[in-house]
């Protein structure tokens, strides 16, 4: 069982730790410098209050004046949210149109296995990039925030890396989708890129205005590291409706993959 979730899983682990490498130590990167930015973090603070609330909102920027305020958007809604949003888009529209494209695809389904089974093992092998990005960048923040004596409260940093993974999974679905849907690899990768950042400004611009309701349809909406690690406000509903996306992209994926001509 799971045989195809195992050989892909392998294939994508050395990928897999080398980017959990490099996001924690830029997560580190960007911490060390945090007390340099506290001695002027008023002044910082009246520049992003400057700024437009669709800037301020879309990049989770509120305050510096605290750690937790300044980890939320230098490191959360910058790199986890957009992107390794972008990186599961990307990684997620590869898993099938590749294979058909390349011809490899017909060599699996010359065995006993039906194409359902194919896609959504091959889908089900992205929750290893997720389970390790998850486990080690706490790791990584919390450690690099007790370095410069300004630590987080580790049960909220826990909580935001729950409650991305519904986001994430979002993100996998879509590029799932456009990988069955399209036949040229890059071709699904670049256009999963592409909705997922589109998704993300749409959600930026539209805040604070009359047409804040387009923004629904975007990921993006349903997660905020900023409420979590500066208000510790722990919403639910979100990453359930979330999940219920992501649920409902791969089930229509798996739908049209199996009725389409490979």
């Amino acid at each position: 069982m799971l045989e195809t979730t195992r050989y892909e899983a392998r294939q994508r682990l050395r990928g897999t730790l080398a980017l959990a490498v490099l996001l924690g130590a830029f997560a580190l990167l960007v911490i060390y410098i945090y007390p340099t930015i506290a001695e002027s973090s008023a002044d910082i603070d009246a520049l992003i209050q400057s700024l437009p609330e669709s800037v301020r909102e879309g990049f989770g920027a509120e305050t510096y004046t605290t750690i937790e305020g300044f980890v939320a958007a230098e490191v959360y809604q910058t790199i986890w949210v957009l992107l390794l949003g972008l990186y599961m888009a990307y990684t997620a529209g590869g898993v099938l149109a590749d294979d058909v494209e390349s011809g490899r695809l017909y060599l699996v389904l010359a065995a006993p296995v039906s194409r359902k089974r194919v896609a959504a093992e091959k889908f089900l092998a992205l929750g290893l990039p997720i389970a390790v990005l998850n486990l080690t960048m706490p790791l990584f923040v919390f450690g690099g925030t007790v370095a410069v004596d300004y630590p987080l409260d580790p049960y909220y940093l826990v909580v935001v890396h729950l409650l991305s993974v519904p986001y994430l999974l979002v993100c996998g679905g879509i590029g799932l989708l456009l990988s069955v849907v399209l036949d040229r690899g890059d071709t699904a990768q670049r256009g999963g890129i592409a909705l997922v950042f589109l998704l993300f400004m749409l959600d930026s611009v539209t805040l604070g205005t009359d047409a804040e309701w387009l923004g629904a349809v975007s990921p993006t909406r349903y997660i905020d590291p900023t409420a979590i690690l500066l208000h510790e406000t722990v919403d639910l509903v979100d990453p359930l409706l979330l999940l219920v996306v992501a649920t409902a992209l791969v089930v229509a994926s798996l739908r049209h993959f199996q009725r389409r001509d490979v």
